[in-house]
This record gives C-alpha cells, structure tokens and sequence, in this order.
C-alpha cells in the first residue's frame, strides 16, 4: 500500500516558508569549490542574487520542463518582505533563488535505506526512482529543504540540475529562461569557463547556504546579504509555488 505523502509535502512549504533565518545562514570565510582530479565535468551553479528579480520564470519552466506536481517544486525564487529589526516600517522585498545544494557531501545519501539517492560522477546528486520507497528519510536529513515525497509517484523528488537536459549538452530549464541572468551553470573543472571565471572573480564575496554544516554545496551565491539573517527579519509574502501550476499547466 502506498503511504500517503501530500502532508509531508505540506509541511515542507510551511517549513520552507517560516524558516528564513536558518535557512540563509551564509559562510564567514568564502568557499572554495572543490575541484576533482580525474578531469570529469563537475557540475555546479552560481546564483547572483543581484541579478534575480523575482519573475519566477524559474519556477516555471522547472514545473514544466519536470512535470512537477501541484504543491510542491524543484527550485523557487522566495519572496520576503524586508524591515529592519528596530523598526515598523517595512524596508522593501528580498528574494532568494532555491534548489537542491547538489552538495559534495550530501547528508541525503547516507540515510537512504535501500541507496536510491546516489551522486553520480560528474556531481549531480539524483534519486533512482524504481529503488525509492518514499519513506522521506532523505527529505527529513535535507538541511535545504529542497526534497519532497512526489505524491503522484511517492517517490522522492528533487532538483537534478536538468540532468536529462545537462547529458544532451542542454543548460538547466531554470538557466535558459532566467530573464535577470541571475544564475550561470557550467563545470567547475573547465578553468576556461564562464562558471570559473565567475567564482573567481567572485571569491571575496562569494557564499553558501548553511556553510556551518559541512555539506560542500555545489550551488554557490553572490549578494547574499548578510543583514538578511542578522538585522533583518524576514517574512515570506502571500505568493505561493502552488499557484503557478494552474497557469503553467492551464
């Protein structure tokens, strides 16, 4: 019998929604990509959080370029309204793009019981959907929030990078329509790369989410601003992933 999952899928949108200040804790020290030795791609991103307007053109192309069901999503731009902490009066938005970390160290992996989720070569952290038996452990292990339980399949479900796309030499779904140019995929091992030259010029300022718990992302941000998660508060607004889905698939 299968279980049920919609509530899992639930409280993970609450979670995901009330959970700003853990979830955009970014690093002290700017991180070094890890560069692998054996000349295979690596794939990464860099998103420049500047560059995100909030069009949610993202979103949209990952529900449906990836089918994803209603409620739930592989990536997102989050919107919160913005005030300074000693103050009533709001101060303006901030958005912030999400997606699985697609981590060098992915805590998602070790807590599958039957080894669905697995990293494969060049990176790209994926779920082998005839092992899934949809128990969620992995989604309860994600640090990110970026796992949910399919609840047209049960499976586990979560971004890819578009590795279907990536195998095709295609960019991810959420790359191409990115009207802001806020988010540059590519390999991490290509020294000659728009991505590489990218993290370097931006190492002084460059960061991750939840650096504090050694997961190695391999999805990287410029403009994260650190008064978000110490003298701001942030709350997120009334728009919902959920609502797209009418329009997308509609």
């Amino acid at each position: 019998m299968k279980a049920p999952s919609s509530p899992l899928v639930d409280a993970s949108r609450r979670a995901f929604l009330r959970g700003v200040p853990a979830l955009t804790a970014a690093a002290a020290v700017a991180p070094t990509p890890a560069l692998a030795n054996d000349g295979k791609h690596q794939w990464a991103m860099l998103v420049d959080v500047r560059k995100c307007i909030g069009c949610q053109a993202c979103t949209v192309s990952c529900i449906q370029e990836n089918i994803v069901p209603e409620g739930s999503f592989r990536t997102v731009v989050s919107t919160y309204s913005v005030k300074l902490t000693d103050s009533d009066q709001p101060a303006g938005t901030y958005v912030l793009p999400r997606l699985c970390n697609h981590c060098d160290n992915p805590p998602c992996i070790p807590v599958c019981p039957v080894s669905a989720t697995y990293k494969r070569e060049d990176g790209i952290v994926a779920v082998d959907g005839d092992r899934c038996v949809g128990c969620a452990y992995c989604v309860q292990a994600c640090p990110y929030d970026a796992r949910f339980i399919n609840h047209e399949t049960n499976k586990a479900d979560k971004c890819t990078f578009c590795a279907h796309r990536v195998d095709a030499g295609l960019l991810p779904a959420c790359v191409e329509t990115c009207v802001g140019g806020a988010r540059i995929f590519g390999d991490i091992n290509d020294p000659n790369g728009e991505l590489s030259r990218r993290l370097k010029e931006a190492q002084p300022e460059l960061k991750v989410l939840k650096p504090e718990l050694e997961t190695a992302p391999r999805v990287f941000y410029i403009g994260l601003d650190e008064r978000f998660t110490g003298k701001v508060e942030g709350e997120g607004t009334l728009w919902k992933p959920r609502n797209l889905h009418s329009s997308a698939h509609g």
